[in-house]
């Protein structure tokens, strides 16, 4: 994979915990720079880190076969936050000779759910 350190990843804050073909935790710390009009957490930045907990997972996973593409994003917000460390689990559902599928489960300090998504993703082979 390319370099998971630049771009979005550095814009957000995002720190990459565990990063794996099982597994992806990736945890940053809500600050005003991420909140919405009204002062809490924007669901956008949920949405980015869904896709890229499940992106890199997928194109480890995937390896020297190719490249995998975000096709879907579909993001629940459950909680709304104003500040504290958030962590973000992803993890396979399915993993095919197409396409795959991972879920990404979002927690505040206290391991209350506060996201969730799920990114469906095409294997693009070489």
């Amino acid at each position: 994979m390319s370099n998971m350190s630049g771009g979005l990843v550095e814009l957000l804050g995002l720190r990459l915990e565990e990063v794996g073909p099982d597994r992806v935790v990736i945890r940053w710390d809500c600050e005003p720079k991420h909140h919405q009009p009204f002062g809490i957490q924007h669901g956008g930045v949920y949405c980015a880190v869904v896709e890229t907990a499940a992106s890199i997972g997928a194109g480890l996973w995937f390896a020297d076969r190719g490249t995998c593409v975000g096709v879907s994003n579909q993001t629940d917000f459950l909680r709304a936050v104003r500040e504290g460390e958030l962590t973000a689990v992803g993890t396979p559902i399915h993993r095919g000779r197409s396409q795959q599928l991972w879920l990404v489960e979002i927690t505040d300090a206290e391991q209350r759910p506060v996201a969730r998504g799920q990114v469906r993703l095409q294997n693009l082979t070489r």
